[in-house]
């Protein structure tokens, strides 16, 4: 999707102190009646381009393959739309050199309410029937820090979302509802694999729920 350039004018200058890495746009027909809302980019999406291109991305297709969906069918943007990372520093123990990696790490409210006006963008534009959030961040940025994903997952919820204000500096809720599905981030059965039948349970209630739009 191209943003407004006074959109991305704007993020940018919020950002530029930020310790963050390129930028992602986020995929999909704007016509879609399913939108994916994940966290942010990580290393892989930066150089490919593509939304959910690394390991948690192998999940994700695996996922909507198992419901006869496809990324066609589909939107797929984030919260916050560039990789976030740390610095990382430690010695060489065989070279003595001080060396420097820059891991992903999660992306910071104010990185989240920088990037707000984009979100707020594609919802507006795209209309989507559903709009799945994938884990506690893109949950809590559309519903309010008190959802979480362990409590709301696979529960269809109508209401009103948070966007940002004109004036940027609070969260407003939308006159209108929208229809919200929760679901657990796909990285997530990456480090608890105990989740995954009830991630592909999550998965066929909201297949379903789309063909209820069709």
């Amino acid at each position: 999707m191209e943003y407004p350039l006074h959109l991305m004018a704007e993020v940018k200058e919020k950002n530029k102190f930020h310790q963050l890495e390129g930028f992602l746009s986020g995929k999909g027909p704007t016509n879609a009646p399913l939108m994916l809302v994940g966290e942010a980019p990580g290393k892989t999406e930066i150089i490919t381009k593509v939304p959910f291109s690394g390991q948690a991305g192998k999940e994700l297709d695996n996922e909507l393959a198992k419901v006869s969906l496809s990324r066609e069918d589909l939107y797929i943007t984030s919260v916050v739309r560039s990789r976030p990372y740390r610095i990382k520093k430690r010695i060489n123990k065989k070279t003595g050199y001080i060396e420097e990696s820059r891991p992903n790490r999660t992306p910071t409210k104010a990185e989240v309410k920088a990037f707000a006006p984009l979100i707020d963008f594609e919802i507006q534009t795209i209309q989507p029937n559903i709009i799945a959030p994938m884990g506690n961040v893109a949950l809590k940025r559309l519903l309010g820090n008190q959802y979480t994903v362990s409590n709301y997952h696979g529960q269809i919820l109508t209401q009103p979302i948070y966007q940002i204000s004109e004036d940027r500096s609070i969260y407003e809720k939308t006159d209108e509802s929208y229809t919200i599905f929760p679901i657990y981030h796909p990285a997530a059965i990456l480090y608890n694999r105990s989740l995954k039948e009830v991630i592909t349970e999550d998965w066929y209630a909201l297949f379903q729920l789309v063909k209820e739009y069709n």
